[in-house]
């Protein structure tokens, strides 16, 4: 009798096993909306960016459908561990910290981080130069982490909940400096005519302390199959020219890294 309860307990754990488990016929992607140009609102309120074309891509290489979901920063982690989507494909960096609570695939891009200042602000960039300078950045990023651990003695920092803020804000003299990546503040700001007295200054910042080995997908730790599913897609798009098409529809140099 005993044997005969436990074979059926089995059969009931592998048949709820088999229902729980997916087909990732569909994949709900979280993308921020606020940070072009690789993601941001159309004015006909479509998310569109280099993020999302490259999650519509990895989706298609999977035979998936994608389904986009706005989040804000802040909350996307805990919206990923909530299940209110699959994936983030919104320019996260791979860091310890994040591994700690998710999974990331293999890399998607690569860019460094910079200052930004207004011309002339900072002619000649040091440690001493900084000190007493105001500094924007996006809070409960890479970024924010960095400036917090390296600068954090030297400079005063604010915290924004997007990038186009501390845009405003540098515009209007209330803050001196904004760090951010490079591609996202010369696509956001510099290139722009309201950029035009505008320029970077300092080194490329790379470390891989703080910045880790590039921007990849999170997933939940437990989905190890679409995290395979996801880093096969990008292997495809990048041997395809799917990923080369993507990228110089947004830039004019390559993204990826080494």
């Amino acid at each position: 009798m005993k044997r005969i309860v436990v074979l059926i307990a089995l059969s009931f754990l592998i048949c709820t096993g088999a229902a729980q488990a997916k087909d990732w016929t569909k994949i709900r992607v979280a993308i921020e909306g606020a940070y072009p140009p690789f993601s941001q609102v159309s004015p006909d309120g479509t998310l569109i960016g280099f993020d999302v074309d490259i999650a519509v891509a990895l989706c298609e290489a999977i035979g998936a459908e994608p389904v986009l979901v706005a989040q804000d920063w802040d909350g996307m982690i805990p919206g990923l561990l909530a299940r209110k989507y699959d994936t983030i494909i919104a320019s996260m960096s791979i860091t310890e910290e994040r591994l700690q609570k998710v999974d990331f695939t293999k890399k998607y891009y690569q860019t460094p981080a910079k200052f930004m200042v207004k011309k002339g602000i900072i002619p000649q960039f040091s440690m001493e130069a900084l000190k007493g300078k105001v500094i924007g950045v996006q809070r409960e990023t890479i970024h924010d982490k960095y400036l917090t651990d390296i600068y954090g003695k030297t400079v005063e920092i604010k915290r924004y909940g997007s990038l186009d803020e501390a845009y405003l804000d540098v515009e209007a003299g209330r803050i001196d400096i904004v760090m951010a990546d490079s591609v996202a503040l010369m696509e956001g700001f510099l290139s722009k005519d309201k950029g035009a007295d505008y320029e970077f200054v300092g080194p490329d910042m790379v470390d891989p302390k703080f910045f880790g080995p590039g921007i990849g997908a999170a997933v939940r730790k437990q989905d190890g199959e679409l995290k395979q599913k996801l880093n096969e897609a990008i292997d495809t798009i990048r041997a395809n020219g799917t990923y080369e098409k993507i990228q110089n529809k947004y830039f004019n140099f390559n993204v990826y890294g080494e």
